[in-house]
């Protein structure tokens, strides 16, 4: 899962954000965000989803500080930064949006190293470090670093987008829907090639999206913003989804949220069965056991058969019977409750 190395000088972990009666009214009395308390651990990715109007990206730019908050506390790694000056603060936290926001004018690796450059790198090594992220994102160097924003599909863009974030290094990303202005193959593509990147880089991001897939995908935990600024719920996906905290996260993670869980579940070797008097042409195949229960279950379902093989790549582990499929999705939300 782990397709590129580490940029070499790239070097900062994640850092711990920590919100604390965090709120926002406006001046007619709207309350966008009511007194908001969570918890991001180091290297992790929390998505912040809920209907549109319900806080969440006003939450994101309170982290940076695009929005003041009236009330509450801004901790990264246990420092307050609600006092700090605003434009040094952005600069040592990546932001990506869905738009991208590049510099027209300006060829990819320039954009890259925007930040870099504010923050007084010399010419050549800021260059060299967007060119080490241009290839972290898939873009060739030889091919993109010359090329400008309207010469890019969007799919790129969003990718280019994703460099200049990372490029300075920095240990807190906040994303707000970035990949909700491309299609939805394309999009796939982004959301898992980003997932590969962060299990390389660890890094600490707060996600913005208003699709419950999306969320459930690419989260450790998920946020769920009610309309008026409320927090619902905040769990890890399997419990999102199968133990809504009410009656508005269950109408919004939806009907279908039991195939989800299986997107979300990952195959557990203690529920498996043995192997004992059990023929290979019984089996629909075999998976890995670093699989999820969708892959396990796709594959039952196109053989039409009852049992799938567990392996580790070198042996057998054991059988997947749809009872195994059904007493590891009660036990990840146990594990999660």
């Amino acid at each position: 899962m782990r397709p590129r190395s580490e940029p070499s000088g790239s070097s900062a972990e994640g850092s711990t954000i920590r919100l604390e009666g965090l709120g926002k009214t406006y001046e007619d009395g709207t309350v966008a965000v009511q007194s908001l308390d969570l918890d991001v651990p180091a290297g992790k990715l929390v998505c912040l989803v809920g209907p549109s109007g319900c806080g969440k990206s006003t939450t994101l730019k309170m982290v940076n500080r695009l929005i003041e908050p009236t009330t509450g506390r801004i901790l990264i790694d246990g420092r307050d930064i609600t006092g700090e000056d605003p434009v040094k603060l952005r600069r040592g936290i990546g932001y990506v949006i869905q738009q991208v926001g590049l510099f027209p004018h300006q060829d990819i690796a320039t954009n890259v190293a925007t930040v870099p450059s504010l923050l007084g790198w010399d010419r050549r090594r800021a260059r060299e470090r967007a060119l080490e992220l241009l290839d972290l994102v898939g873009l060739d160097p030889a091919t993109f670093a010359k090329r400008y924003p309207h010469q890019l599909s969007g799919g790129q863009r969003q990718r280019v987008g994703v460099a200049r974030a990372l490029a300075a290094d920095p240990p807190v990303l906040l994303m707000d829907e970035p990949f909700g202005a491309v299609d939805p193959v394309v999009r796939g593509r982004l959301q898992d090639q980003f997932l590969h990147i962060q299990r390389d880089l660890g890094k600490t991001v707060l996600m913005v999206t208003h699709d419950i897939d999306e969320a459930v995908k690419m989260g450790d935990k998920v946020a769920v913003f009610a309309v008026g600024g409320r927090l619902a719920q905040y769990d890890v996906p399997a419990a999102v989804l199968g133990a809504p905290a009410d009656d508005f996260v269950a109408e919004f993670v939806g009907s279908a949220r039991g195939m989800r869980r299986l997107a979300v579940t990952p195959i557990d070797p203690a529920h498996l069965e043995p192997l004992d008097g059990i023929n290979a042409a019984d089996l629909a195949g075999t998976v890995d056991v670093g699989s999820t229960l969708e892959d396990a279950m796709a594959l039952l379902m196109r053989e039409d058969k009852d049992m799938v093989g567990i392996t580790d790549g070198a042996r057998f582990l054991g059988v997947l019977t749809p009872n195994g499929i059904h007493r590891m999705l009660r036990a990840d939300v146990n594990r999660g409750a």
